[in-house]
């Protein structure tokens, strides 16, 4: 059990994070999927953070070093998509800027897992997935390349997601109704959110340009500032939900709490435990 303590400091930190974000407006690469592209760039706007969805690898060697963040999104990935995603990871990496991997789908082809084991050689800052995702990713990195179904719960992915942060050199993230944030030690639980976001298409997608966000003015402190991107996008989603008559509406009303996000808010209802 979390002790009040523990859960204040999660608060707070939660807190400071956003208002950094705010205050700072990081510049967040974005290489995501056709689906999500409106959706993860609102979600950074709502947040304060800048989006940027340059995607052509001939403007990466000029764009990408100004950046403060990339998110890698392999959602509709093309061969023609791969080479800007590796370029960009690669120059990422180089520079010392994070970088987030998303392995959408990442079972459903042998060409999409190639590339998402490709890409996690290129040492992401953090993975985000859902349970079903980071257990085929961890699976695969082992040397398994069975694909998961979409039937896990993140809880069932924890030692998949600490298997996978131990070989990557990441910091493993599972959405699901708990949300799982591992360096394969420590285990923390995020149990902001609601059942209903799952129905918006590309809400795990902007969750992880919101993490990419929240780790460009916190980049020391990995699992704490993806931590608290999570707690602060499953907020926006409980509030919005409250407001929503069903998904279409609680796509905007995500945004509009996610941009009006106010302290005592953020301190009454940011819900972390440590599970591990």
């Amino acid at each position: 059990m979390e002790s009040k303590s523990e859960q204040n400091e999660w608060s707070s930190g939660v807190w400071a994070h956003l208002t950094t974000v705010r205050q700072q407006s990081p510049l967040v690469q974005c290489i995501t999927n056709f689906v999500s592209m409106d959706l993860v760039a609102n979600t950074l706007l709502s947040a304060g953070a800048s989006p940027a969805m340059v995607h052509s690898v001939v403007e990466i060697p000029d764009f990408t070093p100004h950046i403060h963040a990339l998110c890698v999104n392999v959602g509709t990935l093309t061969p023609d998509w791969l080479p800007s995603m590796k370029t960009a990871a690669e120059l990422a990496s180089k520079l010392g800027k994070p970088w987030v991997l998303d392995p959408a789908a990442v079972s459903c082809s042998g060409f999409r897992l190639k590339a998402c084991l490709e890409l996690v050689k290129l040492k992401p800052t953090v993975i985000k997935g859902n349970g079903s995702e980071i257990i085929a990713l961890s699976s695969a990195s082992r040397g398994h390349t069975k694909g998961a179904d979409s039937s896990h719960e993140s809880t069932d992915a924890i030692e998949a997601a600490k298997s996978l942060a131990l070989s990557s050199g990441a910091v493993v993230a599972v959405s699901g109704a708990v949300d799982i944030v591992t360096d394969g030690k420590q285990v923390i639980g995020v149990h902001n959110g609601t059942k209903m976001m799952q129905k918006i298409t590309a809400t795990g997608c902007s969750l992880a340009g919101l993490v990419a966000a929240f780790l460009a003015i916190d980049s020391s402190r990995v699992l704490e500032a993806t931590v608290s991107a999570m707690s602060v996008f499953g907020i926006a989603g409980e509030l919005g939900e409250a407001m929503a008559n069903g998904p279409a509406s609680l796509r905007m009303h995500l945004i509009d709490s996610l941009y009006g996000l106010d302290e005592t808010t953020v301190l009454k209802r940011v819900n972390v435990t440590r599970l591990g």
